[in-house]
C-alpha cells in the first residue's frame, strides 16, 4: 500500500492558488486504483459470514484444492 508521503504529488491549481487536480506517476496511479479496489471488495463483503482456520482447510481438502 502506499504511503501519502512517497506519492509526492504536482497539483494542479487554478488562479486563485487552489488545488484542482493532481499528477502522479502512472505506476503511482495504477497502484492506488488496485488498493481501492481491494477496498471495495473488502466493503462488499464485510457481512458475510466468517469460517475458522481449520474448518477452511477442511474444505480445501475436500475440494481437492490442497
Amino acid at each position: 500500500m502506499l504511503n501519502i508521503r512517497e506519492l509526492h504529488p504536482k497539483y494542479i491549481t487554478d488562479k486563485k492558488g487552489e488545488k484542482k487536480s493532481v499528477i502522479l506517476p502512472i505506476s503511482d496511479f495504477e497502484e492506488l486504483l488496485y488498493d481501492m479496489e481491494d477496498l471495495a471488495a473488502i466493503a462488499e463483503r464485510q457481512d458475510e459470514p466468517t469460517i475458522s482456520h481449520d474448518e477452511l482447510i477442511k474444505e480445501l481438502k475436500e475440494d481437492g484444492i490442497i
